[in-house]
């Protein structure tokens, strides 16, 4: 008797999107994880800083790098290709934008809500812009 994930019963695109936001979630994880240490160690606690930009994009870039293999892999039962590492790239440059533009100006616009609540909703917007430039790309008539 196999045991079979719950996903196992979705249509195939539900299936990417679940699969896409597990590895989202390691990847923030990673990025997070080593913007954080980066701050911590070099005793910098303040917001808008050369140092803090430059660790949030080193975290960035970081989580990239097995993001890729991860998405190809796993989200999408893909093999590495030129054209799917262009779209990768593509995304993950939209969501940088989105996230170093739009979640400051978001900050400031909405500054009576919660900035955790103001970073949640970017974030999810961020990760569905993302998702769906990398659908067009890492779709499996693309990886031939």
């Amino acid at each position: 008797m196999s045991l079979r994930l719950p996903t196992s019963y979705l249509p195939e695109k539900v299936k990417n999107a679940v699969r896409f936001m597990i590895i989202g979630g390691i990847g923030s994880f990673v990025q997070t994880g080593f913007f954080l240490l980066v701050m911590m160690l070099m005793n910098e606690p303040e917001k808008n800083t050369p140092l803090y930009y430059v660790a949030f994009v080193l975290g960035f870039v970081l989580e990239m790098i097995p993001n890729y293999f991860m998405t190809n892999w796993y989200t999408f039962g893909t093999r590495p290709t030129i054209k799917n590492a262009e779209g990768f790239t593509l995304a993950r440059g939209v969501n940088l934008v989105l996230q170093l533009v739009l979640l400051p100006l978001a900050v400031k616009w909405f500054s009576s809500v919660d900035d955790g609540i103001i970073s949640l909703v970017v974030i999810f917007v961020a990760g569905i812009a993302n998702f769906l430039i990398q659908l067009l790309f890492f779709a499996k008539k693309n990886t031939k």
